[in-house]
Order: C-alpha cells, then structure tokens, then sequence
C-alpha cells in the first residue's frame, strides 16, 4: 500500500438534516495529509434478498466497488432502538454477500455516531462494532467519538461547530491512517 489512504465513510441515515451525515462532511475537512475521504450516499440500496445476491443491483455492486478501492472505511451511525439503522444493516449485509464474496474482509475501520440523546450513539457502535468483526474488518478502538446532544454541536447548516468534537473526529482520523498502515505493513506470521 502506498502511503496514500483512501477512506470511505458510509453514513447509517438517508435523512437529508442527519448529523451523522454531517459529521461525515466535517471529517472530510479534518483528513491527515496524504489521505482522503471519499462518502457513499445509501439511498440507492435496494432491500437485501438472498435471491438477488449472485446477480446484485449495480448500486450493490458500486458500493463493493467502492469499498473494495478504499483502504480504510469510516462509519457514522445513528442509534435506532439501541441498535443501527435497518438500512445500515441492509448495506452491510449486502457488501458481505455472497458467501466467500466479502467486500469488507480484511480492512481496518472506524466507527463514530452522533444523536440528539444524551449517550450519543453508543449502544449502536457496540453493536456495529461486533457486526464488523464478524465481517473480519480490523477495528480501531481509540479514541470513541460519540457525539451527544447533536443539537447543539452542528449548526442549522449542518456544519459541526463543537471545537472538542472536531478534535475528537481529527484524532479518530489520524489514529486510522496510522492503523491502516500498521495492518497493511503488518510482516507475515512466520511458521515454526
């Protein structure tokens, strides 16, 4: 891998005024040098059907495309009942399949999630947390951005304007161009 990184941020909400999708806006400004992040809009993923899985949409196969030519994918996610969105889920199943065809396989990550509550979207990471180590994506765990009280962090723009959230979010992207390095420089394991 070259030093270059290449992140693409995938927000969990197709609402037109979601923070998640904001700070997905803001973390584009906030990128290291030598690196870049590209955002994919989920509004074209179809429902997931099994049927489907072998012949997908070609709004599926962009974003495997898409995922596939990152180096390092960023999530954004509301929390929905204690848990992700449906259509988070829905692209995540979609990008897995079909069996032995992962998209995700075998690249470093970052999660982060805003809400208006006062726990951010800290149950929701949790659970897209173990969703994506299943998908074996090698997730950063330093530092969490849960961003609380959303309201009052973005303006009615949609810009975030919480000075200690865009050093949190500026932290969480330098330690995942640094992570992806590591993972991608990461000498083979030596047989005995």
């Amino acid at each position: 891998m070259s030093s270059h990184v290449r992140i693409l941020g995938i927000a969990g909400s197709l609402r037109r005024g979601s923070y998640n999708q904001a700070a997905l806006r803001a973390a584009k400004l906030l990128v290291p040098e030598n690196s870049e992040l590209d955002l994919f809009q989920l509004d074209e993923i179809p429902m997931f059907n099994e049927d489907d899985e072998k012949r997908p949409p070609s709004s599926v196969m962009e974003l495997k495309r898409r995922i596939r030519s990152a180096n390092a994918i960023l999530i954004a996610t509301p929390e929905y009942n204690y848990s992700i969105p449906g259509v988070l889920k829905n692209a995540i199943d979609w990008a897995s399949r079909p069996f032995g065809d992962s998209a995700w396989s075998g690249k470093s990550a970052a999660i982060m999630g805003a809400s208006i509550g006062a726990i951010g979207s800290a149950r929701a990471q949790y659970h897209l947390r173990q969703i994506l180590v299943a998908l074996d994506l090698f997730l950063l765990n330093k530092p969490e951005v849960v961003i609380a009280d959303a309201a009052h962090r973005f303006d009615m723009n949609g810009n975030l304007i919480h000075d200690p959230t865009k050093q949190l979010i500026q932290e969480l992207l330098r330690n995942l161009v640094d992570w992806t390095h590591r993972i991608s420089f990461a000498p083979a394991a030596v047989s005995a």
